[in-house]
């Protein structure tokens, strides 16, 4: 709260546990700052069932040190569509499943297809932004034969969608060679050094690139395309600075150029990446939110409740509501956080579906034809929503329930699927209408519900509009009503990235002594000035703890830092 203008910009009822009270517990929220700065906020806990029992601790905003404005995002320029042809190989022409390069996809064509510049690409989910990892690839094939291209992104869902994809394109097409490394998939030494293109997670690119000296595989490495980079921010985060700050540092000990290609939704600071990257000012594109393909629709509503559980309840029937409104003949996705609630919600629909007497308003195919299918269906609850027209995804699912779900729901058999959060990032189903039912999900970790980031937020939106059949797509967000003005601004104004490392340094810093690329604290000190953590370090010091004078980080306070750092962590 504020004690000059006698407002309260955040309240929220926070559950202590018996068990959990001699623990720190954290909490976060996101309050307004205007100039000029107040000189302080207060924030204020009171408890709800004992009289007096309050506490009130300060919150002193005039050491505060806020980041610099970032430049404006990159202008989506008129341009004429290019036609495939341009990439002037008919063979190659034919991965391509469209006559014409989307508006995003022409201007960053030349960049990509006609220079080995490092590349980072900001664009919203549904924009193409994949053509351009093709592009880097075929880029890499013309250019430097003989090169590996990595493709690293953080799910594993993620790196089995663009397995099947592009063994489709470049395998069966082109004849290069696709190797998965990943937790499931463990190919021996030969079969990488034979690869063309490698498919792997951040872990484990991380736990092959530590040994590069000795592996020729890893050297022959010329170009490595980083799928959601803005996920540097999240809890993995860290491994992927590493990766990347390691293959920057192979490239100047082999003295050979290694293209960095980084693909992420729109970002608040595209700069500092790029600065990380080795990227030109000319190499940068980071678009706006609202830049897509298919132009969206957002509606946000705010439920109230305090417990999870009933709120989640209330929300059924507005999302009922909207499939009706919005969605009544198109497909539908609706998101929710957990395996129960995707059954529980499909059966609500279910139940207004038949006091409705609308029984069959999702199924488009004939009883006869979908009772066979039900007959294979090994999950009871799913047998018997798909005979409604409303699928359940999730992780849970057997293998052959969950195929017989995505063709239902592809064909459109079915016009609903109820999935969890995971399917945004894994699979690509694209809809007319994306229904995100709450936004937060149970992390067993503090035992509570915390809330989704912003960028899953924006992941699950983006799978409204299909490009080839809507003129517009629609989202329709369900929120718990203090986090409706939060959605509001932050869905189009995002967040900056920022470093995780310092959580995560001493198991780095281990892999790196191992490995001999550290051998003192000289070299710790030398191995952070790679990472995008010292970038920001001194961009935004007041998040990284870092004293400043005036506001300004000084060159001997950041020295200071990262020595007290390295002492700290070794």
């Amino acid at each position: 709260e504020d004690t000059e203008n006698e407002h309260i910009y955040h309240k929220e009822l926070f559950l202590l546990h018996k068990l959990k009270k001699d623990e720190p517990a954290e909490l976060s929220f996101t309050i307004p700052l205007f100039e000029p700065l107040p000189p302080q906020y207060f924030v204020r806990a009171i408890s709800e069932r004992w009289i007096g029992c309050e506490t009130i601790v300060p919150l002193p905003l005039y050491e505060l040190t806020l980041p610099q404005a970032t430049a404006a995002h990159t202008a989506l320029l008129d341009l004429r569509p290019l036609p495939r042809s341009a990439v002037g190989d008919p063979k190659w022409e034919s991965i391509f499943p469209f006559d014409h390069f989307n508006p995003i996809q022409t201007q960053i064509f030349h960049t990509v297809y006609h220079s080995d510049d490092n590349v980072l690409v900001g664009a919203p989910t549904g924009s193409g932004k994949t053509v351009t990892a093709e592009l880097a690839v075929l880029r890499l094939a013309r250019a430097h034969p003989g090169s590996k291209a990595v493709y690293i992104a953080p799910l594993k869902a993620l790196v089995r969608e663009r397995i099947h994809d592009w063994r489709a394109k470049f395998v069966s097409k082109l004849g290069f060679s696709l190797q998965e490394l990943t937790g499931d998939v463990a190919p021996d030494s030969a079969a990488l050094a034979r690869a063309d293109i490698l498919c792997t997670t951040p872990e484990k690119w991380d736990g092959v690139s530590r040994h590069w000296q000795q592996r020729g595989y890893v050297r022959k490495v010329g170009l490595v395309i980083i799928d959601e980079i803005h996920l540097l921010g999240e809890e993995r985060g860290p491994i992927l600075e590493v990766i990347v700050s390691r293959m920057r540092y192979i490239a100047t000990q082999t003295q050979t150029h290694i293209r960095i290609v980084g693909l992420s939704t729109a970002m608040a600071n595209a700069g500092d990446l790029a600065e990380w990257l080795g990227i030109p000012d000319d190499s940068l594109f980071n678009f706006k939110p609202s830049v897509r393909p298919i132009p969206m629709e957002v509606h946000i509503s705010g439920y109230p409740g305090k417990h999870y559980c009933p709120r989640m309840a209330a929300m059924n029937k507005p999302t009922y509501r909207a499939i009706l409104n919005h969605s009544p003949h198109k497909p539908t996705l609706v998101f929710v956080s957990s395996r129960r609630q995707t059954r529980l919600t499909a059966l609500d629909l279910i139940s207004y579906l038949t006091n409705d007497e609308r029984e069959r308003q999702f199924v488009r195919m004939d009883p006869q034809e979908l009772e066979p299918l039900l007959a294979t269906v090994k999950d009871r609850h799913l047998a018997h929503t798909l005979a409604f027209g409303i699928g359940i995804h999730h992780a849970g699912l057997a293998e052959g329930d969950r195929s017989v779900v995505e063709k239902l729901f592809l064909s459109q058999a079915i016009l609903v699927l109820v999935c969890t959060a995971t399917l945004a990032w894994g699979v690509n189903f694209p809809a007319h209408l994306v229904v995100v039912k709450g936004t937060e999900f149970y992390d067993g970790k503090q035992k509570r519900y915390v809330d989704m980031p912003v960028t899953d937020v924006l992941q699950m939106m983006g799978r409204a509009g299909r490009p080839q059949f809507d003129d517009q797509g629609v989202a329709v967000i369900l929120v718990h009503e203090p986090k409706k003005s939060f959605y509001r601004k932050f869905l189009y104004e995002p967040f900056p990235v920022e470093s995780c490392l310092q959580e995560q340094l001493h198991d780095h810093f281990n892999a790196e002594i191992v490995s001999g690329t550290i051998r003192h604290c000289q070299d710790a000190v030398d191995f952070l000035s790679w990472t995008y953590y010292y970038r920001r370090l001194t961009r935004n010091p007041a998040y990284y703890k870092l004293e400043t004078n005036g506001g300004v980080a000084s060159p001997e306070a950041v020295s200071a830092s990262l020595s007290e750092l390295v002492e700290a962590t070794v």
